[in-house]
């Protein structure tokens, strides 16, 4: 599958994971193979505490568009900017700044249980009516909070009866269930718990959410060594003197060691992948582990090449 036909499937996708799983790193990786492709990308970062503008090489993000990469804006969405926003756009920007002078924004927020999410889902609706870009990415909470994050329009539809909290629940419902307009991109890595979050995840999104899910971005994948069931101590010694490298014994032990590990790791990893396949029959894509201390620029344009690539291998049905 072409990776613009990819990023076109729905307008709004909502990157959620564990925390650890690298979930900022795919949304950002994303964000750039959906650039290259020539569509106009809209991040949108609800947390406030991700690296994304350090992996795209930008500044501190706010509440206003800027952009971080050409053809790429990035934004953070609060419940508290969602909602001066929401009272500034109904003509209540009087009202609106008082609750902010008063410091009684969050009381407002937080007087309904998943208010303060539905603040930011139809801020996420609002942005996906006005077209201000081919694509809007959300790089949504973690895990854990991710399905009560969703969750939380159906959970106001059935306590609010009448009135613009329950419109603007029914506008994002009808958001979320549309997989013409909104997905959900499951991230992992292929570990024992990721991977059984992931599944429970996945479910819970389906079943209680009713929200599309994309394909499984399973990150941070280890790539086979091709050592014919080596290193041993003979063919160290052996490659360092056709190469002219001295390798003391205690370096030829841990190469020899170091080998073992990083095998044994990618054994213990195909595992976990294809037991995730097994339990949750969505496609797989699979990105590499980076050796590198800090994610920027560099190491997401190697991950987005990445992506291209696992995308390109899908057939059209996206399987």
């Amino acid at each position: 599958m072409e990776p613009g036909r990819f990023c076109s499937t729905a307008r709004v996708v909502i990157v959620a994971g564990k925390g650890g799983v690298g979930k900022t790193t795919v949304t950002a990786a994303l964000a750039v193979m959906a650039a290259r492709a020539g569509l106009s990308v809209l991040i949108v970062e609800v947390e406030g505490k991700s690296g994304l503008a350090a992996a795209l090489g930008g500044s501190a993000l706010g509440y206003e568009e800027a952009e971080v990469r050409q053809g790429i804006r990035a934004r953070t969405l609060t419940p508290d900017d969602a909602l001066l926003d929401y009272l500034n756009s109904h003509g209540l920007k009087r009202i609106s700044k008082r609750l902010a002078s008063s410091g009684a924004l969050d009381v407002v927020a937080t007087a309904v249980p998943g208010m303060k999410d539905i603040l930011v889902l139809g801020k996420v609706k609002a942005l996906d009516l006005e077209r201000v870009a081919d694509l809007i990415v959300i790089d949504a909470p973690a895990a854990g909070h991710a399905v009560s994050f969703l969750m939380s329009p159906r959970g106001l539809l059935d306590a609010v009866r009448v009135g613009p909290v329950r419109k603007q629940a029914a506008d994002v419902i009808e958001l979320l269930s549309d997989p013409g307009r909104c997905q959900v991109l499951l991230v992992t890595i292929p570990e024992e718990t990721p991977v059984t979050e992931l599944v429970e995840t996945a479910f819970a999104i389906e079943d209680r959410v009713g929200v599309a899910l994309g394909p499984v971005v399973v990150n941070g994948c280890y790539e086979p060594l091709d050592l014919d069931g080596g290193p041993d101590a003979e063919s160290v010694q052996r490659d360092a003197e056709r190469v002219g490298v001295f390798v003391s014994e205690r370096e030829t032990r841990d190469l020899v060691a170091a080998a073992a590990f990083r095998r044994a790791r990618y054994e213990v990893q195909q595992e976990q992948a294809d037991r995730l396949a097994r339990e949750l029959p969505l496609p797989q894509l699979r990105l590499p582990f980076l050796f590198s201390a800090e994610i920027g620029p560099a190491e997401v344009d190697r991950l987005a090449d990445a992506l291209a690539r696992e995308v390109e291998a899908l057939d059209g049905t996206g399987t």
